[in-house]
């Protein structure tokens, strides 16, 4: 199917320190061309044995090294990865669609980033200690890495979101097997290439690629497999409760969301106006953090809207390699198709779309025609129980509606399944605590967005989630708590 002469980028599969081919392979595509650029192996349970046995095999020596050493290892990784921050730009643009901005700026830095915080965070844990005076008895708290590790991660921040699960996974002294997804394993891919110079020992870090149904599921019912991490869809998630029931595995699972932003008159519309913007486009709307109903009250809703339609007509959509393009292209032609189709359902309800996709035509570059591009998407006039209002849309697609009362909006915000992530606009603190306390939601963040710690839990109430990431809880989910009592 190749037209170009343009060799093929063929993965192989990492399995106890050696790249690994694989029977049979999958296409993927370019998502800015529509071309077939990478061959992904199509693993299944085979692959997913080898890697399991060479991560249990692995095990004994690699829990047994000292926080101090596994840190180490983990720094150099961040270095070679840095290092290289170019390189793996490039790759996470093409391969995924993002522009090449989004890929340097926010992916590849914060998957270095993950790697040194875990890096640091892992020689500052301690255990708790009480004593029983009357008892004659001491309890203490020792905690120990859980075993092999199934790391699960999406294509819409590929490196970022893979890292984030392997850093913490491995500081904690557990080996992994990896799955990224099937649409992006490329940077996965490379930064397996630099696990020998960066001191990993062999079986520590195992990466099988291919699909959910097939690698992804053997990974989730292997037996060897204590606790699976996992962040993507509700719907998966729902089955990898179902496979994982009877082995009774350990589960963090990061799902999607359908994120309000809520902008009360007193807003400074000067900051909240671009951000909300970033919110609601940055990556094509692909980040389960990304804001996609926007309340805004009714006094200044004509003023927001004019001036967030004319904001929003002003982002370039186009190559993604192109450092002045603001939206690259969505990850595969069937989800361009799923985005446009919650378009033209707001339109057949009635809704109003004041710009994007329909309404104002898409200009691209000569190489770029048959890329899976979008207009960034604004949608008034909607029904809180549209499904455009209640189900994630994961594109550059936003809605905005008008409220009155914060009591009201309050009530509208927490209304869908989803409870990930809030924004709040408001100069009035004593508001903000009151509706930051009253938000479903795991996540609120107020006149900003998407600013993190990662010493806090990061995760989602309702169908956005179970559990919780962060230096403290990512390190209670990969260890296993003993309690112990000695009476003296």
């Amino acid at each position: 199917t190749m037209a170009h002469s343009e060799a093929l980028l063929v993965l192989e599969n990492f399995i106890a320190g050696k790249f690994v081919p694989c029977a049979s392979y999958i296409d993927s595509y370019n998502p800015s061309t529509g071309d077939v650029y990478c061959r992904v192996p199509d693993s299944g349970r085979e692959e997913v044995e080898d890697a399991v046995r060479a991560a249990k095999d692995a095990f004994p020596i690699w829990s047994s090294k000292s926080p101090l050493e596994r840190s180490r290892i983990l720094n150099k990784l961040a270095d070679l990865i840095e290092h290289d921050l170019e390189a793996f730009a490039q790759a996470e643009s093409k391969d995924q669609g993002k522009t090449i901005t989004f890929a340097r700026t926010v992916d590849i830095p914060r998957a270095v980033y993950n790697f040194r915080f875990f890096a640091s965070s892992i020689l500052h844990h301690t255990t708790e200690c009480t004593e029983m005076a009357s008892m004659g008895c001491v309890h203490y708290t020792s905690r120990a890495p859980v075993g092999v590790a199934g790391l699960i991660s999406p294509w819409n921040l590929p490196l970022y979101l893979l890292t984030w699960k392997i850093a913490p996974a491995i500081a904690c002294g557990n080996t992994i097997v990896a799955k990224p997804s099937e649409m992006t394993s490329v940077t996965a891919w490379m930064m397996c290439k630099l696990l020998e110079k960066a001191g990993m020992p062999h079986g520590v870090v195992n990466v099988v690629f291919g699909t959910g149904a097939k690698a992804g599921e053997a990974l989730v019912c292997h037996p060897d497999v204590p606790l699976i991490s996992f962040t993507g869809s509700t719907l998966t998630a729902q089955r990898i409760m179902e496979k994982s029931a009877p082995h009774c595995k350990k589960l963090s699972l990061e799902l999607g969301g359908k994120n309000p932003a809520i902008v009360f008159d007193d807003a400074d519309l000067s900051q909240c106006i671009p951000m909300t913007l970033r919110s609601s486009f940055a990556n094509q709307g692909e980040i389960c953090l990304c804001t996609s109903r926007i309340f805004v009250q009714r006094g200044i809703y004509s003023e927001f809207v004019k001036r967030f339609v004319a904001e929003t007509k002003k982002w370039k959509v186009g190559n993604p390699s192109d450092p002045t393009v603001d939206v690259g292209a969505l990850i595969s032609k069937e989800h361009l198709e799923k985005v446009r189709s919650y378009v033209k359902k707001a339109q057949a309800e009635g809704a109003k779309i004041l710009c994007g996709e329909g309404v104002d035509s898409l200009d691209l570059p000569a190489g770029n025609q048959k890329g899976y591009f979008m207009l960034p998407t604004v949608i008034a006039d909607i029904k809180d129980e549209s499904c455009c209002m209640q189900e994630e849309i994961f594109g550059p697609v936003t809605c905005v509606v008008a409220f009155d009362t914060e009591e009201e909006v309050v009530e509208r915000a927490n209304g869908v399944k989803y409870g990930l992530a809030a924004t709040l606009w408001s100069s009035n603190v004593g508001r903000v605590h009151r509706v930051a306390q009253r938000l479903q939601s795991g996540l609120v963040w107020t006149n900003c967005w998407l600013v993190r710690d990662l010493n806090l839990p990061f995760g989602g109430m309702k169908a956005s989630g179970i559990g919780r990431e962060g230096a403290k809880d990512s390190y209670e989910f990969f260890t296993e708590v003993k309690t112990i009592t000695i009476k003296h």
